[in-house]
């Protein structure tokens, strides 16, 4: 995905872009839901709760986040080590829910940079 890095890109960049993708992407299923997230599967608390779980059970902070179009807030949650990943998306009435979760987060600007020294 990273691989087509044009001249001018940098790896801090082309994550950028990417996480805008899948931004946008989210936002364009969370539409499609036409807002019935109380009917939806995807597991939703308040904000403030879905952060104590996250960083409870899975050690797990906000490391990266964007506007949707939808005026949803779209966070990407990782552990330290990368052994976890989830992405939620947070309704202007503060509702929270999680889109997407995962294993193996690699930070794209670290593997560019090398290992730390």
């Amino acid at each position: 995905m990273f691989a087509n890095l044009t001249a001018n890109e940098t790896p801090r960049s082309a994550f950028l872009r990417v996480f805008g993708a899948v931004a946008i992407a989210l936002a364009l299923l969370l539409n499609m839901a036409s807002g019935a997230h109380a009917q939806s599967s995807a597991p939703c608390t308040t904000r403030t709760r879905m952060v104590e779980q996250l960083g409870g059970r899975y050690a797990e902070t906000p490391i990266a986040m964007g506007l949707a179009t939808n005026g949803g807030l779209v966070e990407l949650f990782t552990s330290n080590d990368g052994a976890t990943w989830t992405v939620i998306v947070t309704v202007p009435g503060g509702q929270s829910c999680i889109v997407a979760a995962g294993e193996s987060w690699q930070d794209r600007r670290q593997i560019a940079q090398g290992p730390e020294v």
